[in-house]
């Protein structure tokens, strides 16, 4: 390949934590013409210190990773580089995480169910200046908009913050109190009481309870 046609090619950095998905997603993004993996990471911390080496038109990342999510390394990118086009790509009901990634600032949303080819087309949208959700995203949020609020159906799991959204999927994933601490750089203190929040909001009398629903809000998220 001569050198005028691969900086020609549209770079794309990716953020997973499973190294087998990224080697995945890089080869059959490089096998387009218009294409080229610059740089691949697996956590934030990795992320923030290789966009700037790699200079990137546009950012894949996972919602889950290890310490601090996607949604954290989201908010960040949108500090330090305003203008650079995220696309989220999550195993996570996208009923939930959609809306509050584009709210952070995300450009387009993803199930990493989908098609590769979907992946491209998202890709390549993005790229257009366009956003990028499924028509099942699309089709919620235009009817929030006519109906001027958030569809009384939604689950209330939805009503967490991003944070609790945060622990909450950790307590399902069998992460302990001060496990979950030491991944998001929290004190023990902080995490029981996003705890107690999410206890509430859930209506959950109990850390037995809210063990139960996390994990089971987790299994059906997988089974979905």
């Amino acid at each position: 390949m001569d050198q005028s046609a691969a900086s020609s090619k549209k770079k794309i950095f990716l953020v997973d934590d499973h190294p087998i998905v990224r080697q995945g997603m890089a080869l059959f993004i490089n096998r387009e013409a218009d294409l080229n993996v610059c740089g691949e990471a697996e956590d934030s911390l990795s992320a923030m210190h290789g966009i700037p080496a790699c200079r990137p038109d546009l950012v894949i990342v996972d919602i889950s990773l290890n310490g601090p999510d996607g949604l954290d390394l989201l908010k960040s990118i949108r500090i330090q580089y305003p203008g650079l086009p995220v696309l989220i790509l999550s195993m996570h009901d996208e009923l939930i995480y959609a809306e509050r990634a584009l709210r952070a600032g995300a450009n387009g949303y993803i199930m990493k169910q989908e098609a590769t080819e979907k992946v491209l087309i998202a890709v390549r949208r993005i790229l257009n200046r366009e956003v990028y959700v499924s028509d099942r995203v699309a089709n919620k949020m235009l009817q929030m908009y006519i109906a001027g609020s958030p569809s009384t159906k939604q689950s209330p799991v939805a009503g967490l913050s991003d944070r609790e959204l945060e622990v909450f999927r950790l307590i399902g994933e069998g992460h302990s109190t001060r496990q979950i601490a030491e991944e998001l750089h929290l004190s023990v203190k902080t995490v029981e009481s996003y705890q107690a929040h999410i206890k509430e909001k859930l209506s959950l009398r109990s850390a037995r309870e809210l063990v139960q629903h996390a994990i089971q809000w987790t299994i059906n998220e997988r089974v979905a």
